[in-house]
């Protein structure tokens, strides 16, 4: 892949706020069935999020920040943990779908949903992405499964490319009810607290089915009006101008805690996933 080298004055902080879509993040990862009921049938229970939340989001977003910016031998290093859960991902006989969570399609998707979450987030808070931007930004996007075992040459080879791939990928997106209800639990934050989920579910709902496409609403039947739009859009640009306001630091605050914790981790031995 040809290296395409940071334009001159582009803003590419890791923002924390990215992280706010990731329930819808999730729904999209999902929704092909060999990913949904991998999740949901998963035999490792130290991963479930309703069993383990805060370790769970932890991983999950670890995940994020050491693709994203982490050197070769901390990928190489949390590949290895994540590849001792995934050994135990696979489907069984009494399974909807075949999936094994080493199969490269089903991780490219994923990988896929990522890249796309986060450009959807950046149009919603700051507008369209400069033309001389979105190709540095999708090179580094190929982290997001490379980390895993996607394969370098897998990753569609330029923007245009990707688009036809998400075309075709969203020719598979099917969510069985079982997959809907689990996801949305996750949406209305029922794997915290109750308090926490009686708060904060409904406006988390609210910003996931925002944050969705219209394809992933209707399958998660998620309706979604004129008025919602307007509403998430006006709500979404005022949080887009106060952020850029905030110091870099603060706002790439997450993925820099997230770090540390990687590291401390390495250093003192502990279990990264």
């Amino acid at each position: 892949m040809t290296i395409i080298d940071k334009p001159t004055g582009l803003d590419d902080t890791m923002d924390g706020l990215g992280l706010a879509a990731g329930a819808a993040n999730i729904i999209m990862q999902l929704s092909w069935p060999g990913v949904g009921y991998g999740v949901l049938e998963s035999r490792v229970e130290s991963g479930r999020l309703f069993d383990h939340p805060i370790k769970r989001a932890r991983t999950t977003l670890t995940y994020l920040a050491v693709a994203a910016v982490g050197t070769d031998e901390e990928k190489k290093l949390f590949r290895n943990g994540v590849n001792k859960a995934h050994a135990q991902v696979r489907s069984t006989d009494s399974s909807p779908v075949k999936y094994n969570a080493f199969d490269p399609a089903l991780q490219l998707w994923v990988a896929s949903c990522i890249y796309r979450g986060f450009e959807d987030v950046h149009r919603a808070l700051y507008g369209p992405i400069p033309d001389h931007a979105i190709d540095y930004f999708y090179q580094r996007g190929s982290t997001f499964g490379t980390t895993l075992q996607v394969p370098e040459d897998m990753w569609p080879a330029d923007r245009e490319a990707f688009e036809e791939y998400w075309n075709e990928g969203l020719e598979k997106v099917r969510i069985d009810e079982p997959i809907r209800e689990h996801l949305l639990s996750i949406a209305k934050l029922e794997f915290l607290p109750r308090p926490v989920s009686l708060l904060f579910g409904p406006l988390n709902l609210f910003f996931t089915a925002g944050f969705l496409p219209q394809l992933f609403r209707d399958q998660m039947l998620l309706s979604w009006t004129p008025k919602d739009q307007r509403r998430f859009e006006r709500l979404m640009r005022t949080i887009g101008t106060v952020n850029k306001r905030i110091p870099v630091p603060l706002r790439e605050a997450p993925y820099r805690l997230l770090m540390a914790d990687l590291r401390w981790r390495i250093r003192t031995g502990r279990s990264l996933v």
